[in-house]
């Protein structure tokens, strides 16, 4: 499954997850694997980074041309249709695809070569406090499409004075060889969380020029909406049809709601209310199945983190799979998501890769996630290099590429800086990452005024601050009546202890515990040695999702903090 709901009612398509053939490239070992799916999970692979490719057969019926849409491939994907390259693509975490024109009747093979190794050819995908999978990790389909189609269709709500309104922005392709006139219709309509109704958009026409794209853009006022909010999540289907020549021959349904977020005096505000961001970082990780987590598991978590009272996630450190942003925009649960650079010195972020794969990774994130009521806020490069010149430049060109695409959000970074940040004047929101009783033995009242003394002197003053990540690690199923650090009672311990401060303090938008599940790490770059089991053990549940004792002390806080 790639998305909780059809996303076509006239574009034919198919699902190619299933068993692919594969062969690792250092010993030429054929395999079958699942796509989606980790190599790491054959025992022959357990640990293999390096190169492998996977294949397959797709049937067509006619002469067509084809879509091939690849969800996530890890880190590093070339593509090729009858032995022709027909895509390459860096990053581990966003979507990309290949529109292949002319493609005969009959059977056709499907090559995909993988590349999960370290080096400058990959700036984001390091060795890492996270462990960088191989594979086709999520999803893939085969589209078969007429040469003029629609690319994406993007949503943004506004309300005025009680009225709700829609900009629709709509992207068209040609693959063909002659310039085409079309016309764009449609309508927003649908039954999820208690919606009803539905209105006709207001149609558009246009040309595209062959191997070209077209935007139209449309604005109209729509009646009966239930707003989205957390305790409400009022969805709808947002359906448009492409039409050449009076026939109708494309179509796209994305799943939209109606709420706007914003900023002001020192606050988050969802459809002008203010809220408070009660969550978890979370990574795709799971002992059973690594980063391809399916459907199953993705609502396991979910319903893990709400028992506990939480009302948000962060996608802890990149673009997470759609099935589960799909979840939440159901459930309402409150999205940060990030691109993808965590802990990045001044030295990675010169890799001659950097700028240019950063900016790749945003603008996929952004064109495809878009329309996401659930995701509220951007985030860019955690715990980077924001002490230094250069590397407030590349924060602001940055945030700069994101207010170029959608102006609709408001815009963060996790700081681990502390009173040494230059970048803190560029996000609309201030957020920090502090572990005050982990790693420094240290008052967590006085370390915590002492941070936000420092963040309104430094070019946060006025601006909403987060608390992006606090915790301590534990052994699931360590014990120690003595309350010793890698105990479960002292992780605890340590929890209660951040929370009192944290519940107290009403400057605060918002806290995220690190982390929801203990995570696998890598062993190249010395992680190892502070990480036991090469894992990264801060979760309230280990990677099994077997609660510790802090999982309670969570669910007392989150439960009663208003």
């Amino acid at each position: 499954m790639i998305r909780l709901f059809d996303q076509h009612e006239i574009r034919k398509e198919k699902e190619l997850n299933g068993m692919w053939d594969f062969v690792r490239e250092d010993n030429g070992k054929a395999y079958r694997l699942p796509v989606p799916g980790c190599w790491e999970q054959h025992p022959d692979m357990l640990t293999y980074r390096g190169q492998g490719t996977y294949r397959t057969k797709v049937k067509v019926e006619r002469d067509t041309c084809l879509r091939l849409e690849f969800k996530g491939v890890s880190h590093t994907a070339r593509v090729f249709f009858d032995g022709k390259e027909a895509t390459e693509h860096y990053n581990a975490y966003t979507p990309f695809s290949a529109v292949i024109p002319g493609v005969k009747a009959g059977e056709h093979e499907i090559t995909v070569w993988v590349d999960n190794s370290f080096g400058e050819h990959s700036a984001l995908h390091i060795p890492n406090d996270y462990y960088t999978y191989g594979g086709i990790t999520r999803g893939v389909r085969v589209q078969e499409i007429s040469e003029v189609y629609v690319e994406r269709v993007h949503f943004t709500p506004e309300c005025r004075d009680g009225i709700w309104s829609g900009k629709t922005e709509v992207v068209i392709r040609n693959a063909g060889s002659t310039k085409a006139s079309f016309r764009i219709s449609g309508a927003l309509g649908g039954t999820f969380a208690g919606t009803h109704g539905e209105n006709t958009l207001e149609e558009m026409t246009g040309e595209v020029e062959p191997g070209g794209e077209t935007i139209l853009t449309g604005q109209q006022s729509f009646d009966g909406i239930t707003p989205w909010t957390p305790g409400e999540p009022a969805l709808y289907l947002l359906k448009v049809r492409l039409s050449v020549d009076g026939e109708v021959i494309d179509d796209l349904i994305e799943r939209v709601g109606f709420r706007t977020v914003s900023v002001q005096n020192g606050h988050i505000l969802l459809n002008g209310s203010r809220i408070f961001m009660k969550g978890f970082n979370r990574h795709e990780d799971h002992g059973m199945c690594g980063c391809a987590i399916p459907l199953q598991l993705m609502v396991q978590d979910l319903d893990l983190m709400r028992d506990m009272g939480a009302n948000a996630v962060r996608t802890c450190h990149y673009p997470n799979d759609e099935l589960f942003l799909d979840l939440c925009d159901e459930r309402g649960v409150l999205v940060w998501e990030e691109n993808h650079a965590r802990g990045l010195d001044l030295e990675h972020m010169m890799n001659p890769n950097f700028d240019i794969q950063c900016e790749n990774c945003i603008r996929e994130m952004i064109e495809n996630h878009y329309n996401h009521p659930s995701i509220v806020i951007w985030g860019i490069l955690n715990e980077c290099a924001s002490e230094t010149e250069e590397g407030r430049k590349k924060y602001a060109a940055q945030y700069a590429q994101i207010g170029r695409m959608d102006q609709s959000r408001p815009t963060t970074s996790a700081t681990c800086r502390h009173f040494t940040d230059i970048c803190l004047d560029l996000p609309d929101v201030v957020s920090f990452n502090m572990y005050s009783g982990w790693y420094q033995d240290v008052e967590v009242k006085e370390r915590h005024e002492q941070e936000m003394d420092w963040i309104a002197s430094a070019g946060g003053a006025g601006k909403p601050v987060i608390v992006s990540e606090f915790g301590a690690a534990a052994m699931y199923g360590y014990r120690d009546r003595g309350r010793c650090k890698w105990s479960e009672e002292r992780q605890a311990d340590i929890i209660r202890e951040n929370l009192e401060v944290y519940q107290k303090d009403s400057r605060l938008s918002g806290v995220f515990l690190w982390q929801f599940a203990d995570c696998r790490v890598t062993e190249e770059g010395g992680w190892f040695s502070t990480r036991a089991r090469s894992h990264n053990n801060k979760g309230v549940v280990d990677e099994y999702r077997r609660p510790k004792l802090a999982y309670d002390t969570v669910r007392e806080f989150y439960e009663n903090w208003d």
